[in-house]
């Protein structure tokens, strides 16, 4: 499936509907909770995603197990000198793993070293190039010392991760629409931020339903709390599915030209 969607985004925006496109965020500090949801989940054909706080509880032998059983992100932000991210990102690929990210704020000689140490082979993991945070605004960047907008900090960095040839980059669903036109590439975009109408928004600010994502023409959702925390899981999954094929069908209001 790596393959298939690198050639997909390759070709255009058209690209096949497929349900590991959708990946469910395994925010769990209970490896017993995250394995429950997997076993749930698992035959609908979804991908999941293991951060921070599922890899510090479950550790490597946690993703190799649900690496064997599914499509597996493992989004854990390598942002470091060089040589450690290139050496946490050979590491990784170790486990199994069809997806993984590094910060692309990390600069042109870490983004490299990163992208150096994977194979060529097409059916390596996708390397991700984290943006910036879908909690941050403008307001939070310039408190960091990042002047310009969220949407141009975001180009700037895709500029950057593709002409380290990394595979894509993580962005909110407000920039899909930029890295898509405007970044060189072809670079995939993964998405958070995601939530279905009427849902809380928590910590996220900028945020979309899945619908605007897909129709903006986005390669992979990432979606938590709107799944994770539902009283029925099967049946949110299910909801996002039907947005995600009502655009793809042509109806919606897709722009085939856009």
């Amino acid at each position: 499936m790596t393959a298939d969607i690198k050639a997909g985004t390759a070709a255009g925006r058209e690209k096949p509907f497929s349900p590991e496109r959708l990946i469910i965020a395994l925010d769990y500090s209970d490896p017993g909770q995250a394995r429950a949801l997997v076993k749930k989940l698992q035959p609908l054909g979804v991908g999941f995603k293991v951060g921070l706080e599922l890899f510090l509880a479950g550790g490597p032998a946690l993703v190799k197990e649900l690496a064997r059983q599914s499509f597996v992100f493992l989004d854990l932000k390598f942002h470091d000198i060089p040589n450690t991210v290139a050496a946490a990102v050979k590491s990784a690929t170790t486990l199994g793993v069809q997806m993984l990210n590094i910060h692309a704020a990390g600069g042109k000689k870490m983004l490299k070293a990163a992208r150096e140490v994977l194979p060529d082979e097409k059916d390596r993991p996708i390397l991700l190039a984290v943006t910036v945070l879908t909690s941050m605004d403008d307001q939070e960047m310039a408190e960091t010392g990042c002047h310009g907008t969220t949407g141009e900090r975001v180009l700037r960095l895709a500029h950057l991760s593709a002409e380290c040839g990394l595979d894509g980059v993580v962005c909110s669903p407000l920039e899909i629409d930029l890295v898509k036109n405007r970044a060189p590439g072809n670079l995939l975009t993964v998405t958070p931020g995601i939530r279905l109408t009427g849902d809380d928004s928590g910590d996220q600010v900028r945020i979309a339903t899945p619908d605007r994502v897909i129709e903006a023409g986005g390669d992979f959702l990432v979606v938590g709390r709107p799944v994770t925390r539902a009283s029925d899981p099967l049946k949110a999954v299910q909801e996002i599915f039907s947005a995600m094929q009502f655009i793809r069908s042509g109806k919606g209001g897709h722009n085939e030209n856009k």
